[in-house]
């Protein structure tokens, strides 16, 4: 075994901003933790980015600011970074690397893990099934989350992604009042008063209690927005799979995180991709991404629900788009219904759950769901063609049909789509609504739906 002071090394090489670099070194592997001190014996983590030949690149957590390079000592601690994991996480606020943030004890634990996780064989993953009520009716009934599936929101600059993300966080529960839920929230690069809105809605509502929050702020060094993710999914992988938790964890905002990795690529002189990113942002995504799901024979599971902004409201940005490859969908927050006052201002034409349609329906949630809510898509799509030719002819051309679809239209974002912040609907309540505001078309427009569904919910104003 290597004696802890042959992996030390006094003097630096180089100092590029938050990054050194050391000479000499063997043995030395990449994500290894390092402890650098420099001559006012000050104690800063550190973290292995890159290694060749025998001169390693370490970027320094707390900044490289009064370093020297001839009276700087590198140590080599020999594991990758860790985090303890522990239930006594639940109802508390963390830092990226598990330190407390919120004025509690330290956590003590004998389990410490590696917060880059262990690979999940494919083999292993067993396929999602059933739902997690979120309270929300425009994602309960059309863009149903299921249980293991990783279901990102696409938001921009101004949109109320925060405090959808919060919403989500106080009301989302599984169905069955046997199992254990918990949620894990992630943030990343946020302004203190975000976080102390964060932090301040999830302990007011009581929903801290079953929750574990990690926070990194915008002024923190981008190494510890990388970080963060990464040990809250650990938190996650140990509440889901080693305690039989149904864990939901919301990561805001990854576009922060891609921001702190083109930052940390650019320092270290790697050649840009798209959009000055580096060329392993997919990689990198999927590392996190794919930490989400079921495994066989095991009660837990971990659902994520990414959310991150588009610069310019660009769903073809590198971060959207990277994103949509991996994950099983997307929720898109629209600026129009943004400006009419609508919250949560989700764009349901934009907006697809891939798993809903095997984990809805008889036995799942309602008989009448899958039907429904194609029903509502088939109907509100048409509703955009009527508008825009009533923008042409105006609404006096229009026949008696399309009238009705104009009423539908306006009722189904006044009434389905808008929801109060604090306004938690059960997942009947949504689709009784939704068949209330179908009512206001006749039954021959019907086409998705069964007669027999018609005859049991339609004009039914229970």
């Amino acid at each position: 075994m290597v004696k802890v002071y042959e992996r030390e090394k006094l003097g630096l090489s180089g100092i590029e901003g938050p990054i050194v670099f050391v000479k000499g070194v063997k043995g030395i592997g990449y994500g290894e933790m390092v402890e650098v001190i420099g001559f006012d014996t000050k104690f800063r983590r550190g973290t292995v980015l890159e290694v060749s030949d025998d001169l390693a690149a370490i970027q320094v957590f707390e900044g490289t600011t009064g370093l020297s390079l001839n009276q700087t000592r590198v140590r080599f601690i020999g594991t990758p970074l860790q985090i303890p994991v522990s239930m006594d996480m639940l109802g508390r606020v963390f830092n990226y690397l598990g330190e407390p943030l919120d004025g509690g004890p330290e956590v003590i634990s004998r389990d410490i893990r590696d917060v880059n996780g262990l690979p999940l064989a494919p083999t292993a993953r067993e396929y999602p099934r059933d739902f997690i009520e979120t309270g929300i009716s425009a994602i309960d009934g059309m863009n149903t989350l299921i249980r293991g599936q990783k279901l990102p929101i696409f938001s921009g600059a101004g949109l109320p992604h925060n405090e959808l993300a919060v919403q989500i966080a106080r009301q989302a529960r599984v169905p069955d009042d046997d199992e254990e839920f918990a949620i894990v929230f992630a943030a990343m690069g946020v302004k203190h008063d975000i976080a102390e809105f964060f932090q301040r809605s999830l302990t007011e509502s009581g929903a801290i209690s079953k929750s574990v929050l990690f926070i990194n702020l915008a002024d923190d060094p981008p190494i510890e927005r990388l970080v963060t993710p990464k040990s809250a999914l650990t938190v996650a992988e140990f509440l889901a799979f080693e305690k039989g938790m149904h864990v939901l964890v919301i990561l805001i905002d990854m576009t922060n995180y891609a921001e702190a990795l083109r930052e940390i690529a650019s320092s270290k002189g790697e050649l840009p991709s798209r959009k000055g990113y580096p060329g392993y942002l997919y990689s990198d995504f999927a590392s996190i991404y794919e930490r989400a799901g079921r495994i066989i024979g095991r009660p837990g599971s971990i659902t994520q629900i990414p959310i991150l902004t588009m610069p310019n409201d660009d769903m073809t940005h590198p971060v959207p788009d990277m994103t949509g490859y991996i994950t099983e969908g997307q929720i898109v927050l629209s600026r129009e219904l943004n400006h009419k006052g609508i919250y949560p201002a989700i764009d349901l034409l934009s907006s697809l759950s891939r798993l809903m349609k095997d984990a809805i329906g008889w036995g799942y949630t309602r008989s009448d769901h899958p039907n429904l809510a194609s029903q509502l898509y088939a109907a509100y799509s048409h509703v955009q063609y009527v508008r825009s030719l009533a923008s042409v002819i105006g609404q006096d051309g229009l026949s008696e049909i399309d009238r009705k679809y104009l009423r539908f239209g306006d009722a189904f974002e006044d009434r389905f789509v808008r929801q109060g912040m604090y306004e938690n609907r059960s997942l009947e309540e949504t689709l009784n609504l939704a068949w209330r505001i179908l009512s206001i078309l006749p039954p021959s427009e019907l086409h998705r739906l069964s007669l027999e569904e018609i005859k049991e919910y339609y004009g039914d104003s229970k």
